[in-house]
């Protein structure tokens, strides 16, 4: 049983080093970021980064807890639940193989109402993808307005339910998408369940209806926080309402 303050190779630093890069540099987070989600120095992270220090096991843990990825891929040090199981999701998952969840690999263009701005759409990116170190399909978000809020996850598909799930867990805490299985034209329409940040440390559970299409399907996609004189606001919003009229998803009132 390696020690927290084993210090890896020099190899295995480097390798490690590269995966942060390029994880910063998809998720379009700072450095500082990094560092405070991690709870480390900004000095510590800038030295093992550049080499100049070598990682230890406690440092990368550390970092794989914040970026939510194996660092350790093929390393003795890496722990059992990380190891690759086949081409079969965990039971938790819904013990789905690679081949039975090819056709939900892509890009898709997410929709859902402006938290800001009641008329408006917020509209990103949402790459969906097998994941072969953790043996399972993960998504991750891009091109968002509000980069420190980039999500990424694990994507349940229980046979049961006939529904998808886009699970976020940060340290405990979830945001929850429940979408249903793609129409024919590949769209998939549900509810994202997330916290609203307000003023200071405040945050409010909100839900909204969410729509993914499919990128092939927007000939000319836009993102961020769209309005009316978009091009793409008609398509976008009534994608949106096709959530709710159809309905793929229903919200109650008292």
């Amino acid at each position: 049983m390696p020690t927290p303050d084993k210090q890896l190779s020099a190899e295995q630093s480097r390798q490690i080093a590269e995966t942060i890069r390029e994880e910063i540099a998809r998720r379009r987070i700072s450095r500082q970021t990094l560092a405070e989600q991690a709870k480390l120095s900004l000095s510590t992270l800038e030295k093992v980064l550049g080499g100049r220090r070598p990682f230890t096991l406690a440092t990368t843990v550390r970092l794989e807890q914040a970026l939510g990825v194996s660092l350790r891929k093929g390393m003795d040090a890496q722990p059992a639940a990380a190891q690759v199981n086949g081409d079969i999701a965990p039971d938790g998952l819904g013990a789905y193989s690679r081949r039975a969840v090819m056709w939900l690999e892509g890009i898709y263009i997410t929709l859902r109402p402006s938290f800001g701005d009641k008329e408006a759409i917020y509209a990103y990116r949402t790459e969906i993808a097998w994941d072969a170190a953790a043996s399972v399909l993960a998504f991750r978000e891009g091109e968002r307005l509000d980069a420190a809020y980039t999500q990424f996850g694990e994507v349940a598909v229980p046979n049961q339910s006939g529904f998808i799930y886009l699970v976020t867990n940060r340290h405990g805490q979830h945001r929850l998408i429940t979408v249903s299985r793609p129409t024919i034209s590949g769209e998939m329409y549900g509810i994202i369940t997330t916290l609203l940040a307000g003023r200071g440390s405040l945050l409010t559970p909100i839900a909204a209806p969410i729509a993914f299409l499919p990128v092939k399907s927007v000939p000319n996609p836009s993102v961020g926080r769209i309005s009316s004189g978009d091009a793409n606001y008609p398509v976008y919003r009534e994608h949106l309402r096709r959530t709710i009229d159809e309905p793929f998803a229903l919200f109650l009132s008292v």
